[in-house]
C-alpha cells in the first residue's frame, strides 16, 4: 500500500476522532497527517514524512490551537444563544394558554406554553411576550405592546 494512502487514512481516522472528542487537538494532528502525505506524493523518504508529520502538528497545536479554541469558547456575558434567544419575543396565541398549558405560534414554529401567573389566561388570537422556556415550554405574559 503507498505510503500516502496510510497518511490519508490516518488523516481521516484523526478527524473521526476529533468529532467525538471536540477538544481541537487530534484535528492538528490530522493536519500534521496531511503535511505527512504530501511529502509522500512529493517522493519524499519515510524519515522526512515523520519529521514532517511532527513539525506540522506541532506547529498547529501550538498556534493554531489556542487561537481556534478562543473563538469557539470565547463569549460576552450578553451574548444569548439557544433558547434564551426567544425570551422578549412576541408570539401568537393558538390555543388557549393558562397556567396549565396551551400553544403559541412564534414565526413557522408553534410552541407548549404556559402562562407565568396562575390566574393569567389568554385567549387565542391574543399576542403574549415570552418571558422564558422552560424545556420545551414557553412561559408567557402579557404583550404589553
Amino acid at each position: 500500500m503507498a505510503a500516502w494512502l496510510l497518511w490519508l487514512i490516518g488523516a481521516g481516522l484523526l478527524a473521526v476522532g476529533e468529532v467525538m472528542t471536540l477538544d481541537l487537538m487530534l484535528l492538528m494532528l490530522a493536519g500534521g497527517a496531511l503535511g505527512g502525505m504530501t511529502v509522500a506524493l512529493l517522493g519524499g523518504a519515510a524519515i522526512l514524512q515523520i519529521v514532517t508529520f511532527i513539525v506540522v502538528s506541532g506547529v498547529l497545536l501550538a498556534l493554531v490551537r489556542p487561537i481556534a479554541t478562543k473563538h469557539l469558547t470565547n463569549r460576552t456575558p450578553l451574548q444569548l444563544d439557544g433558547v434564551d434567544t426567544l425570551i422578549g419575543k412576541t408570539a401568537k396565541v393558538t390555543a388557549d394558554v393558562d397556567s396549565s398549558g396551551g400553544r403559541i405560534r412564534l414565526g413557522a414554529d408553534e410552541w407548549t406554553a404556559r402562562s407565568q401567573h396562575g390566574g393569567e389566561s389568554f385567549a387565542v388570537g391574543e399576542t403574549v411576550r415570552i418571558l422564558q422556556v422552560d424545556g420545551a415550554t414557553a412561559i408567557v405574559g402579557d404583550a404589553l405592546e
